[in-house]
């Protein structure tokens, strides 16, 4: 009886540069060797030139598309020349991983050394929730802090007060049946104001 043929594992790149005077054209090269080292079909290509890695999904076509295609098995592998190729930032890397090992996608970072197609890589997805909670962690300290010094500083936080004329013209509409709706967007305030002024009236 014969064996089958193992298929070999699709990979797909994503290569991004920053600026329109930079190249995908190494980053490529390298991966297309480590392709052929490792035996992987080439499924396809993703690039977006120019664009930075802070930007979200959407303002990524290329990476966007990836993930599309991700969703559909269209390959197995994902290949960067770096991490820093696929996010900017730790919360959205972090999201991408999940995503495209719930997939069953490995990924491969040619710079860090990353391979999830071995034993060691794969450890690498246990710490993805370690990684994502201490940037929440770091966020929420940051915003603490910012807040406490601007209180320190006498700063007011929170929406500034309407005067006393445009709450007693608010309270003439009110009274008039205005709704709140309409009330808010003839003074040009948020509808929370003239809920406010609205229940002030009540009691």
């Amino acid at each position: 009886m014969q064996t089958p043929t193992k298929r070999p594992r699709r990979v797909a790149f994503y290569l991004r540069v920053s600026t329109g005077e930079q190249t995908t054209e190494n980053q490529r090269r390298e991966l297309e060797a480590v392709a052929e080292r490792a035996g992987w079909t080439l499924a396809g290509v993703y690039e977006d030139a120019g664009i930075s890695g802070a930007k979200g999904r959407d303002k990524r076509p290329a990476f966007n598309r990836l993930l599309q295609d991700a969703s559909r098995r269209q390959f197995d592998i994902v290949a960067a020349w770096s991490v820093d190729r696929l996010s900017r930032s730790l919360q959205h890397l972090v999201s991408f991983l999940e995503e495209v090992h719930h997939l069953g996608i490995d990924l491969y970072l040619h710079r860090q050394g990353v391979d999830t197609t071995t034993p060691a890589g794969r450890a690498m997805f246990q710490m993805l929730g370690v990684f994502s909670e201490f940037e929440r962690a770091m966020i929420r300290e940051r915003v603490r802090a910012g807040l406490g010094r601007a209180r320190a500083n006498g700063a007011r936080l929170g929406r500034p007060k309407v005067g006393a004329g445009i709450e007693a013209a608010i309270r003439a509409d009110l009274d008039a049946g205005r709704g709140i709706l309409a009330t808010a967007k003839k003074h040009g305030v948020g509808t929370s104001v003239v809920q406010r002024v609205k229940a002030v009236m009540g009691s």
